[in-house]
């Protein structure tokens, strides 16, 4: 058995796993009742699938072009992923889409709270920035001044 065939069999083999794997995502994701579970069921096994399906185009095409570009796109995978379903997370618990009472921990009740009191303008103490003797003029750059 040559390189070539050899090659060729187990990109062919991962091209199989990777498409299943994306299969396996896309179907899962109608058997999850809430925004979280089918956000993970896709995220996950979809990343791993494409890696796979990329590394076994590698293997069967045989050209350091067209495997650097594989690269690129498994790397931009890997960094756009993890951002987007983080992004959907927020705005799905932000939109009541997310039951609190499943999750094992939740801190992003305590941090929206913190950053609608600063939005209030409320400090620590629950005071306003006037209420504590604070100024609100602006300074030459047209930031608040405190003083």
């Amino acid at each position: 058995m040559t390189w070539a065939t050899a090659a060729e069999a187990a990109g062919t083999a991962l091209l199989v796993l990777g498409a299943t794997l994306t299969l396996v995502a896309a179907i899962s994701v109608s058997f999850f009742r809430d925004l979280l579970s089918r956000m993970h069921a896709a995220a996950k096994p979809q990343v791993l699938g494409l890696t796979l399906m990329m590394a076994g185009l590698a293997l069967v095409v045989q050209d350091s072009v067209v495997a650097w570009t594989l690269v690129l796109v498994v790397a931009f995978q890997f960094i756009t992923a993890p951002i987007s379903a983080h992004m959907v997370g927020r705005a799905g618990y932000r939109t009541g889409k997310v039951d609190p009472d499943h999750l094992v921990v939740d801190e992003l009740t305590e941090d929206l709270a913190a950053a609608q009191r600063s939005a209030e303008g409320f400090d620590g103490d629950g005071r306003t920035a006037r209420d504590a003797g604070g100024s609100s003029a602006p300074d030459a750059d047209g930031g608040a001044v405190r003083g």
